[in-house]
């Protein structure tokens, strides 16, 4: 029997020796009673961390979700219906649902990383760019690549001179993704402008 549970029974007056039920614990928990939540909690708190590693595979995101599930018993006891089923049963639907809507959120997560990784594999493409660097004299491109900022002109140069993606000329000079994409359109602007290609 835990320390909450000797006290709570003590303070109950029975003499049983028997720890509160779950149902006589959230009672006094929806009423504000820290103590019989404490309880509560010990005798919930396995069980619904077993429930939700089982869904998660992730002790960390267990235990992570196990403490949501337990805050939100807290912050719901007065919402059970004791008419509807047991308060094990009740706090064991609640993790289970929170076990699959955190493996659905991350996976979205992960959906979305893996489509912003996609966009950022693709080399930077801008068709008139494309056409204008492989028709013009190349004299008259290194000309006007010497024309632009140095961070504009190895970019441009790496992306499409040598293939990189947006995040591999990040990486190679050390510049932020964004940066290296609005350095790039801007000298792309710049290169056009000086080589007399438009839209």
């Amino acid at each position: 029997m835990t320390a909450h549970a000797a006290a709570l029974r003590t303070g109950t007056g029975t003499g049983t020796g028997a720890e509160p039920d779950p149902e006589q614990l959230l009672a006094r928990t929806a009423l504000g009673d820290e103590q019989a939540f404490a309880v509560l909690y010990d005798q919930l708190a396995g069980p619904i961390f077993g429930t939700v590693l089982a869904v998660l595979r992730s002790r960390a995101h267990a235990e992570e979700v196990t403490q949501e599930v337990l805050l939100e018993i807290w912050r719901k006891a007065a919402t059970f219906d004791a008419g509807r089923g047991r308060v094990r049963t009740w706090a064991l639907t609640i993790a289970h649902r929170r076990a699959i809507d955190r493996v659905r959120s991350e996976q979205s997560a992960a959906d979305r990383q893996d489509r912003a990784d996609r966009l950022d594999l693709r080399r930077p493409y801008d068709d008139v760019t494309e056409t204008m660097l492989g028709r013009l004299d190349r004299a008259q491109v290194r000309a006007a690549l010497a024309a632009l900022t140095e961070l504009q002109r190895e970019s441009i140069l790496l992306a499409y001179f040598q293939g990189y993606t947006c995040r591999e000329v990040s990486e190679k000079l050390g510049v932020a993704i964004g940066t290296v994409k609005t350095r790039m359109r801007d000298g792309l602007i710049r290169l056009r402008d000086a080589l007399g290609v438009h839209r």
